[in-house]
């Protein structure tokens, strides 16, 4: 079992940044990924970003391309979600995932972002 517990959410004006944090507790496993997912109210949950564990290797989705980053510190166990240049879209509960080297997804509970105009 993997427990995730993010931070950093909040209320932000438009154009702002904030930071997300998810720490990652439990069983270690040598190969998985970690990322961000979205969901704003009324809409289904959606890919943000993610981080391979053994290359580093991180994608985006295109609407937060060039604008989110994420980075990871392994021995910390922890990911973290730079976001910059806040739009109100961006407004959504934003939760961990670890996914597993064989598929199995592990989430946290969110953390509200709200970006106000």
């Amino acid at each position: 079992q993997v427990q995730l517990l993010e931070s950093g959410g909040g209320l932000v004006q438009v154009g702002a940044s904030l930071t997300l944090s998810c720490v990652a507790s439990g069983r270690s496993f040598s190969n998985y990924a970690m990322g961000w997912f979205r969901q704003a109210p009324g809409k289904e949950r959606e890919f943000v970003a993610s981080i391979g564990y053994s290359v580093h290797n991180t994608l985006y989705a295109d609407s937060v391309k060039g604008r989110f980053a994420i980075s990871g510190d392994n021995a910390k166990k922890t990911v973290y979600l730079q976001m910059n240049s806040l739009k109100p879209e961006d407004t959504a509960v934003y939760y961990c995932n670890f996914r597993r080297f064989d598929g199995v997804n592990y989430w946290g509970k969110g953390t509200l972002v709200t970006v106000s105009s």
